[in-house]
C-alpha cells in the first residue's frame, strides 16, 4: 500500500522526534534522490512528510540542496500543504535574535539555482506577486499571538546564495533596501511548491544579526555555531507552535494555492 501524507514538513533533524508513529520511506522522482529518507508519521492526527532539507547529516549546503527532488517527493505522496521553518538573520533593528517572522514576500538574491518544473515545451509563467499562503499565514499568527510568542506578521526575506555569510557592504545594502530578514533556502523552495499548487508557510526563527553593525550597533558578526545554538534554544517552542498550526488546519484549504496553474500557459485559456 502506497504511503500518503496531507502536510509536508521541511526542517532540521530535530523534527523526527515528535512525529508519532513514524517510519521512513525511500522516494524516487524524477530529479533524482531527495535530501534523505521521508519520514512518514502523524501529529494531531494528520498524516505528516518530513524530509531533512539539508540532509540527517547536514550534507548538502543551501546551494546545494535538490529543491525539485524534495517538493516532487511530497506532491507525489499527497502533500497539499508545506510549513518550512527556517532560521534567519535579522536586517532591521526592530526584529530581534528569538523573534519569529512570518514572511509575505521574498527577494531571490541566489545564482545558477534550477527554479522552474516547466522548461518547455509549453511555456509556463506562474504568479509569484503572493508567493506565502495567506491562510496559513493567517493561522500562524494567531498561534503565535494566543502563545505569547513575539512575531512579525509579515516581513520580506532576501535569500543569498550561501554558503558564506554576507559582507559588511552587502548587508548595509539590504538593511537600506528596507528588507527584513535574510537566509539561503527559501529560493527555490516557495516557488517550487506553488508551481506544484502547494500551499506553502514559512515561519522563521531570527538566530542573529546577519554582519552585526547594521542592526544593532556592535556586535558580532553571525557565525554558523550562533546561528545553530540560538535555533536549538527556540526548538520546543518551534515545535509546539507547528503542532498548533497542524491543529487548527482546515480540511479544505480555503486559498488559491492550488490554481496556480490556471492561465499560466502560454496558449492554455
Amino acid at each position: 500500500m502506497k504511503e500518503t501524507a496531507e502536510i509536508g514538513i521541511f526542517g532540521g533533524s530535530g523534527f523526527y522526534s515528535f512525529l508519532e508513529g513514524m517510519k521512513e520511506i525511500k522516494v524516487e522522482t524524477p530529479y533524482g534522490a531527495p535530501s534523505d529518507l521521508v519520514a512518514i508519521g502523524q501529529i494531531q492526527g494528520k498524516k505528516i512528510a518530513f524530509i531533512p532539507r539539508h540532509g540527517k547529516l547536514h550534507q548538502y549546503p543551501p546551494h546545494m540542496i535538490p529543491y525539485k527532488a524534495n517538493l516532487w517527493a511530497m506532491k507525489s505522496l499527497g502533500v497539499n500543504r508545506i510549513i518550512a521553518p527556517t532560521a534567519v538573520g535579522s536586517l532591521q533593528p526592530q526584529i530581534d535574535a528569538g523573534d519569529f517572522v512570518i514572511p509575505d514576500q521574498f527577494v531571490d538574491m541566489t545564482r545558477g539555482r534550477i527554479s522552474t518544473f516547466y522548461d518547455g515545451p509549453i511555456v509556463t509563467h506562474i504568479s509569484m506577486a503572493d508567493p506565502y499562503c495567506p491562510e496559513m499565514r493567517d493561522i500562524a499568527g494567531k498561534v503565535l499571538k494566543d502563545a505569547n510568542i513575539k512575531f512579525h506578521p509579515e516581513g520580506t526575506v532576501v535569500v543569498i546564495q550561501g554558503p558564506r555569510f554576507s559582507t559588511r557592504a552587502e548587508s548595509i545594502w539590504f538593511t537600506n533596501n528596507g528588507w527584513d530578514i535574510i537566509n539561503m533556502t527559501q529560493f527555490p523552495e516557495v516557488v517550487l511548491a506553488r508551481e506544484l499548487g502547494m500551499c506553502y508557510l514559512n515561519i522563521s526563527v531570527v538566530t542573529d544579526y546577519d554582519v552585526g553593525i547594521v542592526a544593532k550597533g556592535e556586535v558580532a558578526p553571525v557565525t554558523q555555531e550562533m546561528v545553530v545554538k540560538v535555533f536549538s534554544e527556540n526548538m520546543e517552542k518551534l515545535k509546539n507552535i507547528i503542532t498548533l498550526i497542524i491543529k487548527n488546519l482546515p480540511e479544505e484549504r480555503g486559498c488559491n494555492c492550488g490554481d496556480s496553474l490556471k492561465g499560466a500557459r502560454v496558449g492554455e485559456e
